[in-house]
């Protein structure tokens, strides 16, 4: 479970009852791309001719840009998780991080579940005894990318959802 049962108007858009503007939306599904694709090799090693993960990469960085319907990248966000339902480790949180990305044009709070999860693929990734090494590794690199007109409210975010996302944020 990565939404909260209380949504954060912050994270709804202003046609919905939100506060949440175009622009900002459209950073979060961006940055939230950039999370998933940073760990996709753990995907596509296992996978290489399943481009259904990366799909969904492309897909809701194409809504970003506004040249598909929210729909379609969610559509692509579905194929990317059943991508990942018979695998485990890495690859599977890979997949799960691209369904969740291209989901955030659906619903923007998608954005932090494409960083958890990202942070999950790199500490299955890394070598045995350095996983947490390696997601608080993952986290400073997701933070590093951030675009400031979006820093504070990841960050702030983050902290509100950081047990609901398996503490992936402690970096």
């Amino acid at each position: 479970m990565i939404l909260p049962k209380i949504r954060d108007p912050r994270f709804i858009t202003v046609r919905r009852g939100g506060t949440l503007q175009d622009d900002v939306h459209r950073l979060l599904a961006m940055w939230a791309a950039d999370c998933a694709e940073h760990v996709l090799p753990h995907f596509e090693r296992v996978r290489p001719q399943d481009d259904r993960p990366r799909r969904a990469i492309d897909l809701g960085r194409a809504w970003a840009r506004g040249e598909i319907p929210w729909a379609d990248a969610r559509t692509a966000a579905g194929h990317a998780n059943a991508a990942a339902r018979d695998l485990r480790g890495a690859a599977r949180y890979a997949a799960y991080a691209a369904g969740q990305a291209a989901a955030v044009g659906h619903v923007a709070a998608h954005e932090l579940g494409a960083a958890a999860y990202a942070v999950r693929a790199a500490r299955a990734a890394a070598p045995e005894g350095e996983s947490e090494a390696g997601g608080r590794l993952e986290c400073r690199w997701q933070r590093a990318r951030l675009p400031h007109e979006i820093r504070d409210l990841v960050l702030d975010d983050e902290r509100l959802r950081n047990e609901l996302c398996w503490f992936a944020f402690d970096c």
